[in-house]
């Protein structure tokens, strides 16, 4: 029988087997989601010589994924209300086990980058849900424990991601990193099915709000294709560009006066009146658009411009998550005996340290070099992601947890999708400015640039060929520069968001008013 919402009431917990399994389930799901944006940005240039693109087209594979993901993310709440949770769920997940196996059956960039929307559609509601219904089988005194479990399925996938992704791609073929999905994901909606099935949240029917869902999707369709396309077009001497942006520009701007006064809204910015939800929500976008932009670059220098195999850069990208992982559960449960600002402060000092720390590197470092920083980074990645999950929900009611949920990760998501196509390009752009003035150096006046020239020469290449490789050793410090300007502009990002966390107010309590203290 359909209900409203505010007559819904929250399930009952799970005790002993049942919650262990349920844990395990959901933390696949989510597990999956995280692991499909890190595990391809190691693939990029394979993907890419594989299918006969550039780089800067591979990375489509990685944003497209996330385009698709953000536009589902805020229909969670809509969608789970009609359908029901678990059913919404399973579905989701099923429907990303699918397009995986069509990712990886992928022939060309166009399939691929089909396959990576549609798989980005069902990872929508999954991973909002996720942490919807974890939080409503634990019992009210353990949800700080849901929410890092939750939160550690986030970072324990980085740590395998790259590796898995590089070893996939270079000892079978990049479409491996795709197949793996399936028995994890059939894994997950068997057991979560099983257990929950008999356990359906009521549901409510809703018309939907067309002209929001069209307006969403051709905003953020339109700004994201203008992000990804730009580069390649010269930007705003595009006419084509210059139309996706103005498209984008009108869209949103008239989503956001559409959703506020639309009856029954497909996004529900009344959540922003929320001072807690504002201030999580606005911290963790822009903190992943730091966080994820160093990611996509940093893998993509070390194959690109310091030679690096697949299988390497993962190894070298990976060590993030392992202070992570044992982090999280002591994060989680001591929560409640920590200010949630401070603990997010020191995160974005770390990240703002270590972004610091790796702007000072030249193509010389060595691989222990540039782990360390990797390491000493992954520190920061839970006191980043469990107290913003939980600052952005306290103080909301149950029914209200699925849209504040999936209204944040569709910001997380965006902010990161956004961060893939600002920073390829800020970083291709820099690279170019940085080779044209490195160049200026090579000139017969300049005694080091005769040196090298002559040693080459003397080595017995001619005299255009000693200028070749000339032009790769500019072109690599170049790229390297341009990289240390990129970390050097996470860093001033992530110390100007600290006052932003103070904004929020507590008490934070467990997750969600619902559970009040």
């Amino acid at each position: 029988m359909a209900t409203t919402p505010d007559e819904a009431q929250p399930l009952p917990p799970l005790h002993g087997t049942a919650l262990v399994l349920l844990t395990i389930a959901v933390a696949f799901s989510t597990f999956m989601e995280v692991l499909d944006m890190t595990i391809v940005n190691v693939a990029v240039p394979h993907i890419a010589g594989s299918l006969g693109v550039s780089a800067n087209e591979g990375t489509w594979t990685i944003s497209s994924y996330s385009l698709a993901s953000a536009i589902m993310q805020p229909l969670t709440g809509w969608i789970a209300r009609r359908f029901g949770e678990v059913k919404t769920f399973v579905v989701s997940v099923m429907l990303f086990v699918v397009f995986s196996m069509l990712c990886g059956l992928a022939t060309s960039m166009p399939m691929l980058v089909f396959a990576r929307l549609m798989q980005g559609a069902g990872s929508g509601p999954m991973v909002a849900l996720s942490l919807t219904l974890l939080l409503a089988s634990y019992p009210k005194t353990k949800q700080g424990i849901a929410l890092a479990l939750w939160a550690m399925t986030v970072v324990v996938a980085p740590i395998f991601g790259p590796i898995l992704g590089g070893y996939l791609t270079d000892n079978f073929s990049w479409p491996w990193i795709f197949y793996i999905n399936l028995p994890v994901g059939v894994l997950a909606g068997v057991i979560t099915w099983t257990l929950l099935h008999k356990r359906e949240t009521k549901t409510f029917q809703a018309p939907i709000d067309v002209i929001g869902l069209v307006l969403l999707v051709a905003g953020v369709g339109c700004l994201q294709f203008m992000l990804d396309n730009g580069n390649d077009h010269d930007w705003f001497s595009s006419p084509l560009i210059t139309t996706l942006g103005l498209i984008a520009l009108v869209c949103l701007t008239f989503l956001v006066v559409w959703e506020l006064h639309a009856k029954h809204p497909v996004v529900d910015l009344g959540l922003f009146r929320q001072r807690n939800f504002t201030a999580g929500v606005v911290a963790l976008s822009l903190g992943m658009f730091a966080f994820f932009g160093i990611n996509v670059v940093f893998p993509l220098w070390l194959q690109t411009t310091l030679g690096y195999t697949a299988t390497w850069a993962g190894l070298a990208t990976a060590p993030v998550g392992i202070l992570a992982f044992l982090l999280s559960p002591i994060l989680g449960r001591n929560m409640h005996r920590l200010d949630l600002r401070m603990v997010v402060t020191f995160a974005f000092l770390v990240f703002a340290a270590t972004a610091y720390w790796f702007s000072t590197f030249d193509s010389s470092a060595s691989f222990s070099t540039l782990v360390l920083p990797r390491f000493v980074m992954g520190v920061a990645i839970p006191c980043f992601f469990i107290p913003l999950n939980q600052i952005y929900l306290s103080g909301l009611p149950a029914h209200e947890i699925a849209s504040a949920s999936g209204l944040a990760n569709f910001f997380r998501t965006l902010g990161s999708s956004v961060s893939t196509a600002v920073t390829v390009t800020l970083w291709q752009h820099r690279g170019i400015w940085h080779h044209a003035t490195l160049t200026e150096s090579v000139a017969p006046a300049n005694p080091a640039a005769n040196q090298v020239i002559q040693g080459l020469t003397q080595g017995g290449l001619g005299r255009m060929q000693a200028l070749g490789v000339t032009d790769q050793l500019v072109n690599r410090e170049a790229l390297t520069l341009a990289v240390n300007d990129i970390f050097w502009l996470c860093a001033i990002l992530f110390v100007l968001l600290i006052p932003v966390i103070w904004l929020a107010k507590p008490p934070f309590g467990s997750a969600g008013g619902a559970v009040g203290h």
